[in-house]
């Protein structure tokens, strides 16, 4: 599987979800059974490529904006709905996080933000076909702190000043 038929796959089963994380992963899951199992792994692979690169403080500042908060749990499900809205929100959000304040129509805190259910929705996938856990993907884990340089995720005034649009838009009050 290559890039472009992995952004189709997650393209055509968020446009059948209609926006609805838990919907999407159902989507996924059935559309990654119509898959072979190694393509089901390939899947995996992009997926958690892109996972591991959305590991930044910039992008856990502007998921507690958006979030209202983003501790270390709800930063990994933000990053998965990040990578479940498609390839330019995904890439111009790891680019500029405070671009998303541009790129997404919207953003529901009760509905949105959360894709936990999307991050295991290729080895949901892959154990309904081979009755197996996912193999061993050979990709490293990201380290133990996001990439960049740490900032008070707390502090409304640091939040406003590094993500001034995202922060217009989406910041409390």
């Amino acid at each position: 599987m290559d890039e472009t038929e992995f952004w189709e796959i997650i393209d055509s089963t968020r446009e059948r979800a209609e926006g609805d994380p838990e919907e999407h992963a159902d989507l996924l899951v059935e559309r990654l059974t119509q898959l072979d199992p190694d393509s089901v792994v390939d899947f995996a692979r992009h997926f958690e490529a892109r996972y591991n690169r959305a590991y930044t403080w910039d992008l856990r500042g502007a998921a507690a904006v958006l979030l209202g908060g983003a501790g270390e749990e709800a930063f990994d499900w933000f990053r998965c709905w990040l990578i479940a809205q498609g390839r330019e929100v995904f890439e111009g959000g790891v680019h500029d996080p405070d671009a998303l304040a541009e790129l997404l129509e919207d953003f529901d805190e009760e509905i949105d933000g959360d894709g936990e259910e999307l991050g295991f929705a290729a080895d949901e996938a892959y154990e309904q076909l081979t009755g197996a856990e996912t193999p061993d993907l050979g990709i490293p884990p990201p380290g133990a702190e996001p990439e960049g340089t740490p900032f008070d995720l707390d502090d409304d005034a640091v939040l406003a000043a590094r993500f001034p649009r995202l922060w217009a838009r989406f910041g409390p009050g």
